[in-house]
């Protein structure tokens, strides 16, 4: 007898979310079925929704949702490091047509996973995946940011940006970060040295860095506060960016003998490689949070997979504070 599950589905671009009943996965070879307790979403699924993400090469019909928190419900052929009943967290899917996380269950790559830190709730954990990678690799991975180091982090209190305060500070280095004058409470809640985004680089470099600059600028909202970034980072210094496209002069940096590096999250998704890494990097962020080290900032509104389209129009406003998480049911 088959196996069904509920699932929200994507049938055309910009259309709601239509709940219905589909096959329940079965993991393959090196797969794990997790049965989801919820879903984490991202600036990146509205716009896979809106049909403004083509890089995510992710067609309709569809389910969308890339991150996600779980029990381990059957694993496999070839798993070994997951067992049934194992809590799990990873960015799963909701990309490259594989199959996302606004369902009851999800057949994820076993290389993507890794255990739920055990101080977090489903619902917090569900919301760290992407951001957090994403803040991994630019900040451990393309600059190896230390103690000592100065780090300006453009959008401190954004869904990449919270976790870049917080890495960057659990690693050693003093943390600055720009936002907008109502982000102030939550960046100085993190720890770091709030600057108003409106206030000239030339300003508030002078007056926190006497004009040196930083010596790590990690970019997480790209355009012009990408430009503003190579302004800003001192000499020998590195720039990384989340959002690094468009077009860009790099002389500042070349008369810095400055650096720079992009970062492309779902590079192991789309292309299968370096799957690996982002269950590592997982892992030894659970350290970090069950030490009391890193946190998400969660949006307190609650959503359950029938409200998965409330749930994306509110992502949509972006009226709230934290990260926003779709339950598989309503809060107990």
């Amino acid at each position: 007898m088959t196996k069904s599950m509920k699932a929200a589905i994507l049938d055309e671009l910009n259309a709601p979310f239509r709940i219905a009943s589909v096959t329940r996965p079965t993991p393959g070879e090196g797969e794990v079925l997790v049965r989801i307790a919820a879903s984490g979403t991202n600036p990146l699924d509205a716009k896979i929704h809106a049909g403004q993400a083509a890089h995510a090469r992710h067609p309709v019909p569809a389910i969308l949702g890339l991150d996600m928190a779980g029990t381990v419900e059957a694993v496999g052929p070839g798993v070994r490091r997951f067992r049934p009943g194992d809590e799990v967290y990873g960015m799963v899917g909701g990309v490259g047509g594989i199959p996302g996380t606004l369902a009851e269950y999800v057949s994820a790559d076993a290389d993507l996973l890794a255990i739920k830190p055990a101080n977090l709730s489903m619902r917090e954990a569900a919301v760290l995946p992407l951001v957090t990678i994403t803040a991994w690799e630019g900040l451990i991975d393309r600059v190896g940011v230390k103690a000592g180091q100065t780090l300006l982090v453009q959008g401190g209190a954004g869904g990449v940006g919270h976790i870049v305060v917080q890495l960057g500070q659990a690693f050693g280095a003093t943390v600055y970060a720009t936002g907008s004058p109502a982000s102030r409470p939550v960046i100085e809640r993190l720890g770091a040295t709030f600057i108003d985004r409106h206030e000239p680089v030339a300003d508030y470099t002078g007056r926190l860095t006497g004009g040196r600059g930083f010596d790590v600028v990690y970019d997480t909202v790209g355009g012009p506060v990408l430009d503003a970034s190579f302004a800003a980072v001192a000499t020998f210094g590195h720039v990384t960016s989340s959002l690094g496209w468009g077009t860009h002069a790099l002389a500042p940096l070349s008369f810095k003998a400055a650096t720079y590096s992009g970062v492309f999250t779902l590079m192991p998704l789309l292309k299968g490689e370096g799957r690996r890494h982002h269950g590592e990097i997982l892992e030894q962020a659970r350290l970090l949070i069950e030490a009391g080290r890193l946190a998400p900032l969660v949006d307190p509104r609650r959503f359950t997979l029938e409200q998965a389209q409330e749930a994306h129009e509110a992502l949509e406003r972006a009226d709230g504070v934290g990260k926003i998480a779709i339950e598989m049911a309503a809060a107990s």
